[in-house]
């Protein structure tokens, strides 16, 4: 017994050395910025000059911001945009490659789709920032649709920014969906084939069914990420025109890095935090509940 307790003590030691190093990071890079940040919030602060304590005041701003409230709108649409299409792309992508009955073929797929997630965001802004400027209204011109605005037009900027998102992000959760569904079981598939079953109602009574757990994930991380957009609008549409585009991480970054209201920014960055939190939960209930 004593034997069994010293090596049970042994593994628990070496499970947490294990993961040690990962903790130390979430919390110089995580936990300690939420925290310092919520310091911040409490204070009206340049970076440079002396902070001046202001309690909730930053708060009480901040619910009175037309612009703040803009932007959560117009995050809140990006959201809907990029969450739902990366969902369907990315598991309809799935779907395909995993009928690939030849090996490499489904390879040669998996790579391509795969391929724009080793994109960096910002070299694909730029690059797609070309496409929509030159090349795309040239084919549209070709097949005599006509000359768009894209990131110069109210109406179709945010979709042009989430395309770039979406682009990049869509193969990576594709690899997510594609493990999940070749641990399927055939025989399910083929009992139902059986019952008479076609393909869409295997689909939805079996497939959609078995990987709950990964859909649950991916829906909740293509959330966050969404909350998180930055890089291509940074790169291409600074916010505009005319506002349309300026989501809430980017308004904080205005406020931090153009006004150097650190102050203001950090409330904003926290009362986010706070939002993409409640939202996760719901989100996971509701899908639980489903």
């Amino acid at each position: 017994m004593g034997k069994k307790h010293k090596r049970i003590k042994r593994e628990t030691l070496i499970s947490y050395l294990m993961i040690a190093p990962e903790m130390i990071l979430m919390l110089i890079f995580i936990f300690i910025p939420i925290v310092y940040a919520f310091y911040i919030s409490l204070f009206d602060w340049n970076a440079m000059g002396t902070k001046t304590f202001v309690g909730i005041s930053n708060y009480l701003k901040m619910m009175q911001d037309l612009t703040f409230k803009s932007s959560l709108l117009v995050t809140g649409k990006y959201a809907l945009i990029y969450v739902l299409t990366v969902y369907v792309l990315s598991l309809a992508a799935a779907v395909f490659v995993n009928s690939i009955r030849s090996n490499k073929r489904q390879q040669a797929c998996r790579i391509g789709i795969y391929l724009p997630n080793t994109v960096s965001t910002i070299v694909a802004a730029t690059l797609w920032t070309f496409l929509f400027n030159s090349y795309i209204n040239k084919i549209l011109d070709g097949i005599g649709v006509g000359r768009q605005l894209f990131l110069g037009s109210r109406s179709q900027a945010l979709i042009c920014v989430a395309i770039v998102g979406i682009w990049v992000v869509f193969g990576y959760n594709m690899i997510i969906f594609l493990s999940a569904l070749k641990d399927v079981p055939s025989e399910y598939y083929e009992a139902a084939k059986i019952d008479g079953a076609n393909a869409v109602q295997r689909f939805f009574k079996i497939t959609l069914p078995s990987i709950k757990g990964t859909t649950i994930f991916v829906l909740v991380t293509s959330l966050i990420a969404s909350f998180q957009a930055f890089d291509q609008i940074r790169v291409m549409t600074s916010g505009g025109p005319g506002k349309t585009t300026e989501v809430t991480v980017y308004y904080i970054f205005q406020l931090a890095f153009e006004q150097y209201r650190f102050g203001y920014a950090s409330t904003i960055a926290v009362s986010l935090s706070l939002i993409i939190m409640v939202v996760t939960v719901i989100q996971m209930k509701l899908l639980r509940f489903k």
